[in-house]
């Protein structure tokens, strides 16, 4: 009996560990960093095609993207949302090591408005902008990388979950510290007003970025 015993804790003493070096890539643990998006650094910009006056307006607590029709708007002024998640645990939230490998990434939301359409086609462009003022040339600046998304009426009072895998993927790719994205209307598809909640200090609605990683 204490043979056999000794044997079973030979065979279980040279298992192959996940992580150890053992096992290759499918054996690496999966890690999930969660990321709340830091209001004070988000926004939204308009632009009064009109009067051709942009109006900023940072860590508001709802977000518009996208364009009235003319016969609410006439003016058809432009809104352009921003979202800052920082990547480096500088907010509180978790760190994402610069060498993890990315294995997902999805951004929740919560939607408080569609409108003027059955369906709105939205840009979700990487770009990088200065946390501390988002300024009038962020309102066009050229996108690091782009995917598209839809809304729609049934997503208000709900939470929308977007795989932002891509924008994640070159965000790391590149060495960038936050994950800054603009959403924006996508006019050569349709037209459409949406509204996301990032009220401060309200953790329910408030903008979530997921990444499941690998190191």
């Amino acid at each position: 009996m204490k043979k056999l015993c000794s044997l079973g804790l030979l065979m279980i003493f040279f298992l192959p560990l996940p992580g150890c070096g053992g096992g290759g890539s499918d054996a690496r643990p999966v890690f999930e960093a969660n990321i709340v998006s830091d209001q004070a650094a988000d926004g939204d910009i308009s632009f009064d095609p009109v009067t051709g006056i942009y109006t900023i307006s940072p860590a508001p607590p709802v977000l518009f993207f996208g364009i009235s029709p003319p016969d609410v708007d006439p003016s058809l002024t432009e809104f352009r949302a921003f979202l800052d998640f920082p990547l480096d645990g500088s907010t509180g939230e978790d760190v994402l090591p610069a060498i993890a490998g990315i294995l997902s990434a999805s951004l929740e939301v919560f939607v408080s408005e569609v409108s003027f359409g059955l369906q709105v086609p939205a840009l979700i462009d990487l770009v990088t902008y200065p946390v501390d003022r988002l300024g009038v040339p962020d309102f066009d600046s050229p996108p690091l990388l782009t995917q598209s998304v839809n809304f729609f009426p049934e997503d208000t009072g709900n939470l929308v979950r977007i795989d932002v895998t891509p924008l994640m993927r070159e965000a790391q790719r590149i060495g960038l510290s936050d994950l800054q994205l603009r959403f924006l209307l996508d006019f050569t598809v349709g037209s459409g007003l949406v509204a996301i909640e990032d009220r401060p200090n309200v953790l329910l609605t408030a903008p979530l970025l997921t990444v499941l990683y690998v190191l």
